[in-house]
């Protein structure tokens, strides 16, 4: 099956677009929302202990997203930044958001901070089409 073909995939454009989507955290958790996010969360600067880990979970993560993305853009023949980018929104938003939004239910995490992590997601998944979908 042509979908599962991990051996054609733009290595390159995947090493980018989820490169762009890490960059896009620091800005969305930093300047952006992080003082709401740390709101939202309960936490203050001083709470949180400074460890590698979650940014290596986090990179690995958006890597395994954008491969997964770049394999959908691939199977399907997309290859323009409209199509790219409206694939990547309906992963971001069918798959993503929709699956966090469970989570808030029932972990009661509030909206606040819904909006702000599948926001995040969303926004990371259009990117990343939009770059697979004119980098094929």
């Amino acid at each position: 099956m042509e979908l599962l073909n991990v051996a054609g995939l733009n290595w390159w454009a995947i090493l980018v677009a989820t490169a762009a989507a890490f960059v896009l955290g620091g800005i969305w958790y930093g300047p952006v929302f992080g003082k709401a996010w740390m709101a939202a969360i309960g936490k203050t600067e001083d709470d949180l202990q400074p460890s590698p880990m979650p940014f290596i979970i986090s990179f690995f993560t958006a890597l395994l997203t954008c491969i997964v993305l770049a394999m959908l853009i691939g199977g399907l023949g997309i290859a323009t930044l409209g199509g790219g980018m409206a694939m990547g929104a309906l992963v971001g938003v069918g798959f993503i958001a929709t699956a966090m939004a469970s989570d808030t239910a029932f972990c009661g995490w509030g909206m606040r901070l819904f909006l702000i992590q599948s926001g995040y997601r969303v926004v990371y998944s259009i990117i990343m089409g939009g770059v697979l979908g004119v980098w094929p």
